[in-house]
């Protein structure tokens, strides 16, 4: 069971749905052989490397490596957590997400109260807007048009500590779901009362536009913070979250290139402007999963801020989260803004032809680098260009293999000298080839097997195999098990049984490695493996009895059987053809 969702459901579920119809509605697909191809949606290609397996129920592309099952499709794809994955799946084909026990778990239905609690409070907020002069007046100032109001569902909390609390609060369990939702707090006496108070309503969607946290900003700076965000709540988490990418999606059917700016009204302004395309982190630095998401929509960021020091700080932030991410086809760029101009001032200023002009001459991530990390430093002596290259090859070996990590070690050798040598992934895998050979009939049987689960009704019992001693061996025991009691599961059900532990991530590799091939042929090989899985039993046995016989430590059985095993020329197979 994954969280309370049994795994029967799933199951059920990936049988049910068609992987090629759930993901053909985002992405165009095009015949090929007994598969279906595209050009990548998780990375920047020309030529399709992304191949999807109706047969097997399971995408994989060989560019980039992902892969997985339908339900893994949509987390990634539309950025959802495991459950509400599955409820989009399972309501696309008419069936109701069955739940299972937990005393100690919220109940399902409570989330989906928050969310209607979030929205109404958003609604609320929405209505007290006209009722205020005051906040009238700041959104006439700051030029925001009724659209803009309207799309961004800006609003206003006033003033006293129970406006929401007598609004939406109507009962203890609604009160408590406010306490939940971050929508009150409480004093030292426990009184609760309003969080948000004499504040600028910005609601905070989810990547589904679904109303999870607010931010709110004071008119007047004597009134206490200039922003108040939403506290981290079951639904909200801001190193996760950010501002106004839903509404650049609604915006945009393909999504080119996407600006990161530090503010809500910032954002706006924008996108008031013609330029959809700006999101705003929410009152945190930029993290590893803020860049992830941002990739996922637009294959180049630029990160804009000021230009000063506050705001080269977090820039640097921003470019050591990007670094993992910048696979072949991601850029990055940054574009810092004159002194005392935000992007809401300058937009004003320039108009939208203007700000653009500034997007487009952002400067890359690498001349960034380089500028940030040499400017104390005297590349003129020895010191200063070894100084250089102890700063930038811890960075640079954070880049992913590829054409950039390569072109970026390359800068690095010219500007100091210094050979940028680094344990690539070719590297590592070279290091862990003997390894490799040691476990690949394992692995091999593995992949075979989740290549077609069917295979497993054909493994004679007892398994002879497991008297192998090597890494997997007793896995591949349990998936065979696991596909014997489930006649008819296909191999993305059969990975995703084991979604919660961790040989899922390899099981998905293995998985992929066998995506594409003959079936007959994969059966031969399957059974090949057995065998010689078996033989190696055999052969792992009499050394080891051989062993202990020269130290006189065997028994008669031991003695007996040691006889018949160097008496035995081959093992019978494990498999009934």
């Amino acid at each position: 069971m994954r969280g309370r969702i049994p795994d029967s459901f799933i199951d059920e579920l990936l049988a049910r749905v068609d992987i090629v119809d759930v993901i053909e509605r985002r992405v165009p697909l095009k015949k090929a052989g007994r598969e279906w191809t595209a050009c990548c949606p998780f990375h920047d290609e020309r030529s399709p490397s992304f191949y999807v397996s109706p047969a097997k129920q399971f995408y994989h592309c060989f560019g980039c490596g992902v892969h997985g099952s339908a339900v893994k499709f949509l987390m990634e794809y539309e950025r959802l957590e495991f459950p509400d994955a599955v409820e989009e799946l399972a309501q696309s084909v008419g069936l109701t997400v069955p739940r299972e026990g937990g005393r100690d778990e919220r109940p399902r239905e409570d989330k989906t109260d928050l969310y209607a609690l979030l929205d109404a409070s958003a609604s609320w907020y929405q209505q007290q807007l006209p009722k205020s002069p005051e906040a009238q007046a700041y959104c006439k100032k700051r030029g925001l048009d009724a659209d803009t109001i309207a799309r961004f569902r800006l609003g206003w909390a006033p003033a006293g500590f129970d406006g929401v609390i007598k609004a939406l609060g109507t009962s203890d369990k609604r009160l408590q779901l406010l306490n939940e939702a971050g929508m009150v707090a409480s004093n030292e006496r426990g009184n609760k009362y309003d969080r948000f108070r004499e504040r600028l309503m910005f609601p905070i969607l989810d990547r589904r536009g679904r109303v999870i946290a607010f931010g709110g900003r004071v008119l007047q700076s004597e009134q206490g913070p200039k922003y108040l965000n939403s506290p981290e709540t079951p639904l909200f988490h801001k190193g996760r979250e950010l501002f106004a990418l839903w509404q650049v999606k609604q915006a945009n059917a393909k999504l080119e290139r996407i600006v990161v700016v530090e503010g809500y009204m910032d954002v706006i302004a924008l996108h008031q402007a013609g330029l959809p395309i700006a999101v705003a982190t929410l009152g945190t630095a930029t993290t590893p999963e803020h860049t992830e998401v941002l990739f996922r929509a637009a294959p180049d960021v630029v990160f804009c801020f000021d230009g000063d020091r506050a705001g080269r700080a977090a820039a640097w932030k921003a470019l050591e989260s990007a670094l993992p991410r910048l696979r072949d086809g991601r850029q990055a760029y940054f574009l810092f803004l004159p002194d005392g101009e935000d992007p809401d001032s300058l937009v004003r200023k320039e108009g939208k032809d203007g700000f653009e002009k500034r997007i487009r001459e952002a400067m890359p991530l690498s001349d960034y680098f380089f500028n940030e990390l040499s400017h104390d430093v005297n590349m003129s002596s020895l010191d200063g260009r070894a100084r250089l290259a102890e700063r930038a090859r811890p960075l640079i070996a954070k880049l992913p293999d590829g054409a950039f990590r390569d072109l970026m070690a390359q800068e690095l050798e010219k500007r100091s000298g210094a050979r940028a040598t680094f344990e690539t992934p070719a590297v590592q895998r070279a290091v862990q080839r003997p390894v490799a050979v040691q476990r690949s009939l394992v692995r091999s049987a593995i992949a075979l097997l989740l290549a077609q689960p069917g295979l497993a009704d054909q493994v004679v019992r007892p398994y002879g195999f497991l008297r192998l001693d090597k890494p997997g061996v007793e896995l591949l025991a349990e998936l065979i098990d696991l596909a014997r009691s489930r006649p008819g599961i296909n191999p993305a059900s059969l990975v995703e049984h084991y979604a919660e532990r961790s040989e899922y991530p390899a099981l998905q590799k293995l998985m992929a490695a066998a995506a594409v091939g003959e079936p007959e042929t994969q059966k031969v090989e399957f059974f090949e493996a057995l065998a010689r899985m078996e033989q190696q039993a055999v052969a792992q046995r009499r050394d080891a009895l051989v062993a202990k016989s020269r130290e006189g430590a065997l028994s008669d059985a031991e003695k007996t059987e040691l006889r018949e095993l160097l008496a035995a020329k081959r093992v019978p197979t494990a498999a009934a053809e």
